[in-house]
Order: C-alpha cells, then sequence, then structure tokens
C-alpha cells in the first residue's frame, strides 16, 4: 500500500475531486454537479437539496471478500456510510468513523490508498421526516485483515461479507454495482500481499484515540 497516512485523510472534498478522473459521461457530470457544493460552506447540511454523503466498500483482501449491510430504508444490501456530523470537514474522515461505527471493526485502513473510488448522484425519495433530495456520495475503499471481528452497530443494521464476485451478481443498484467492479480491479491489481504488509502503510489512517 502506497499513500494511506494523515496527509491524504487531510483533504478536503474539494481537493480530492480535483484530482479525480470520472470514468463515463455520466461520472462526469455528477462530480460537475458536486464540485460546487464541495466549495460551499457545510457542503453535509441535510438541508440542501444536494448534499455531500461519505460511503465506503470495506473489503477482507486475502478472502477476496466484501462487506455489505442491511439497510432498512432502501430494503437492500448496500456499502456502509452516512452524513458527516457537524464540523467535519475531511471526507475520509467521515468514511473511516462510518465504517468503525457499521462493522465495530477494529483494523479498518483506506486500500490501497485514502483516494476516491467512485463518485456518484443519488436520488433519495422523500420519507414522513423528509422530502425528496439528492446524495452526492464520495465513496472510498477501506481493508481489513479480522473479517470475523465485524458487528453490527445495532440489531437491524445487519452486516455480511461475501465473495467480491457474488456481491457484484447480486448488487441491485447500478452505482453498487460500479463501485463493486473497481473494487475487483483493484483486488486484481493490488493482489491480497498488499493487504498482509506490516508497518505504517496498513496503519497509516487508523487512531485508536477517536475510537
Amino acid at each position: 500500500m502506497n499513500d494511506t497516512g494523515t496527509s491524504r485523510e487531510l483533504r478536503t472534498a474539494a481537493e480530492l475531486l480535483s484530482e479525480f478522473r470520472p470514468r463515463s459521461e455520466r461520472e462526469a457530470a455528477d462530480v460537475a454537479r458536486i464540485v460546487p457544493l464541495a466549495t460551499a460552506g457545510d457542503p453535509y447540511a441535510r438541508e440542501r437539496p444536494l448534499h455531500l454523503t461519505v460511503s465506503a466498500l470495506i473489503v477482507h483482501p486475502a478472502g477476496r471478500e466484501v462487506l455489505l449491510r442491511w439497510h432498512e430504508r432502501q430494503q437492500d444490501w448496500l456499502q456502509v456510510g452516512g452524513h458527516g456530523d457537524p464540523g467535519e470537514e475531511f471526507p475520509a474522515q467521515v468514511a473511516l468513523r462510518e465504517a468503525r461505527e457499521e462493522s465495530n471493526l477494529p483494523d479498518l485502513a483506506f486500500w490501497p490508498t485514502a483516494r476516491l473510488l467512485h463518485v456518484v448522484v443519488l436520488p433519495v425519495p422523500a420519507s414522513d421526516r423528509e422530502p425528496a433530495h439528492e446524495h452526492a456520495d464520495l465513496r472510498f475503499v477501506l481493508a481489513t485483515r479480522t473479517p470475523a471481528a465485524v458487528r453490527p452497530e445495532r440489531p437491524s443494521a445487519r452486516v455480511r461479507w461475501l465473495p467480491i464476485e457474488e456481491a457484484c451478481e447480486a448488487a441491485r443498484g447500478e452505482a453498487l454495482r460500479e463501485s463493486l467492479a473497481r473494487v475487483v480491479e483493484l483486488l486484481e491489481n493490488e493482489g491480497p500481499a498488499a493487504a498482509s504488509a506490516e508497518g505504517p502503510s496498513w496503519t497509516g489512517g487508523v487512531d485508536d484515540s477517536d475510537r
């Protein structure tokens, strides 16, 4: 693993997007919509019709597995993630916090680096609590060496490990299928050996003091 240290985590959404290269016309259009938002005050504010969210694909590279979480509102198995908290500025740190909260995995780290995997704008239908709106989702990849340590944050938020190929076949949403396809590419290019390295390349970004 390469640059997974704090310098990468402490990058704003605008900085991350400036170096991100969209893979399709749709993704380029989504990025173009998100860039002005990323430079606005509090881009995570839920009052905005379009606001930032952050999510992560958690993988166990040695086992070629990905962790999915049951989302009651969507009635689907999706990646972990959510909204930034007040005062949070750096998307990578939001991704790490959300992933820790939803999986309780003790050794999560960005893999292979703390760069964006996928950028997508997703519609969210109205509910009894909020009107219809859109999420500008910034997606990362996190890895663990201890998949058996996973624990859901609550009983209704079930989690499960799936072989990456099975997850690709089971995914219902186009956005998740695309994210998983990119994870497959990373697994092919990086290989499980990258996740077995010792030292700073693995532990960068894991700070026990803020759990």
